[in-house]
């Protein structure tokens, strides 16, 4: 086929991955709808969006693709190239399993049922069959895959039924009810704002209060620099059975204790230090553990400022300590990360260049990250190399770094077609 001159090469592989899963499942997505959703990288403030704290981050170029077709049926086919053992998930639009089915619990159809499920709750009347393929690359944990998912899924279930978002916040909220009200996972909205929004070469700079997007370019006196994704070759759970339902259970506990006592609607509030100092004097020796993750939310806030300042100067060094201090924090504090991502810290601290290092996402496994200068990403590599085998031997032949760069978040691509492509 004439594939435009700006795919990429991924796209091209992709492409190639998706007809390869539909023709052995038996379906056709051949001139269908091809849509691509981004991975996100936080620079701050990671945990702050079920908190109330402004956010800040890019989307990057570890992707998930969707491609799609009416099949004619009143049935939705959907196979996964990443997980050909599940086989083919085959509804009915309307009649999806019910929320947290036991049957789905570790089905990629989980994310397909519950878009459509949420769409018609919403009012959106899904009723068109159809044939879809997905494949993607982004790391089990840290980059979020699974907002990239329900993104793609959502937009494409819309297209294809002829539909359209009520507005962007539509999008927003639906992809997160996906996974809280579907799954049963108690994610917030960072990712999902952080992948819809996305825009190439831009930070995407978010404040609660009013729901604003702000998109800052990068300062031109930024140098050249990598994004990097240090995969460790672990898989973390869904977040309903990690660390993140933890620490976002204390929270709502820390904020039902003080909300009435200091006037709060949610941690975020807590930005004055006399307040701060308060709190901890009045809960500290009872609820130490609670307090410790507000003292990490609450130094994450007192940098936010300067983390957009440093931005918008093209100081990266100032973002990497920004984003360093952040990462201490949430491995002291917050206690949510895992061996495995410290381990990749610990090695990548150690290479000059890098400018920050710290855990992404959700927290215990999947994905660590590093801001580093450009000269120093073959360093990383070798580094990374030689020391986290020994460490992890275990891991020796699944861990991966990945240097990513700023990119758009949702993407339509030129229709899959089977011209040029090997078996």
């Amino acid at each position: 086929m004439n594939i435009p001159a700006n795919e990429s090469a991924a796209d091209r592989a992709a492409r190639h991955e998706l007809l390869r899963a539909a023709r052995a499942a038996g379906l056709d997505v051949t001139g269908g709808i091809l849509r691509r959703t981004s991975s996100r990288f936080c620079f701050g403030v990671e945990h702050g969006d079920y908190n109330g704290t402004e956010l800040f981050g890019v989307g990057t170029d570890r992707f998930l693709w969707l491609a799609a077709k009416p099949n004619g049926t009143d049935q939705v086919r959907v196979a996964s190239a990443n997980f050909p053992a599940d086989g083919v998930m085959t509804f009915r639009p309307g009649a999806t399993p019910p929320p947290r089915a036991p049957a789905l619990a570790d089905h990629f159809g989980r994310f397909v049922a519950g878009a459509d499920f949420v769409l018609r709750r919403a009012g959106h009347a899904t009723a068109r069959g159809f044939d879809a393929a997905l494949f993607g690359n982004i790391p089990g944990g840290g980059m979020s895959r699974s907002a990239s998912l329900t993104i793609n899924l959502l937009l494409t279930m819309l297209d294809l039924n002829g539909l359209r978002p009520r507005n962007d916040w539509d999008v927003i909220e639906m992809a997160q009810a996906v996974e809280t009200d579907y799954i049963g996972s108690p994610c917030g909205q960072l990712d999902q704002i952080m992948i819809y929004f996305a825009r190439a070469g831009m930070g995407t700079h978010y404040t609660p209060r009013t729901r604003a997007i702000r998109h800052i370019p990068l300062g031109p006196a930024a140098p050249d620099f990598r994004i990097l994704s240090l995969d460790t070759g672990t898989v973390r759970p869904g977040l309903e059975k990690s660390t993140y339902k933890i620490r976002r259970a204390e929270c709502e506990e820390l904020l039902a204790l003080t909300r009435e006592e200091f006037g709060l609607s949610c941690l975020a509030d807590v930005r004055d230090p006399a307040v701060y100092e308060r709190m901890l004097s009045r809960h500290g020796a009872a609820h130490p553990h609670l307090c410790a993750r507000l003292k990490y939310l609450f130094a994450a806030q007192q940098r936010f400022a300067d983390l957009l300042a440093a931005w918008t100067a093209g100081d990266l060094p100032a973002v990497g300590r920004i984003f360093r201090a952040d990462g201490l924090g949430l491995r002291d504090d917050y206690q949510i990360s895992g061996p495995e991502l410290e381990t990749m810290c610990d090695i990548v601290r150690t290479v000059p260049g890098v400018l920050g290092e710290r855990m992404l996402g959700g927290g215990d496994k999947g994905a660590a990250g590093a801001l580093a200068l450009a000269e120093a990403a073959p360093a990383v590599r070798a580094a990374v190399a030689e020391a986290y085998p020994r460490s992890r031997p275990h891991l020796a032949d699944r861990y991966a770094v990945h240097e990513c760069r700023m990119v758009d978040g949702v993407v339509s691509l030129a229709p899959p077609e089977e011209t040029g492509v090997g078996a």
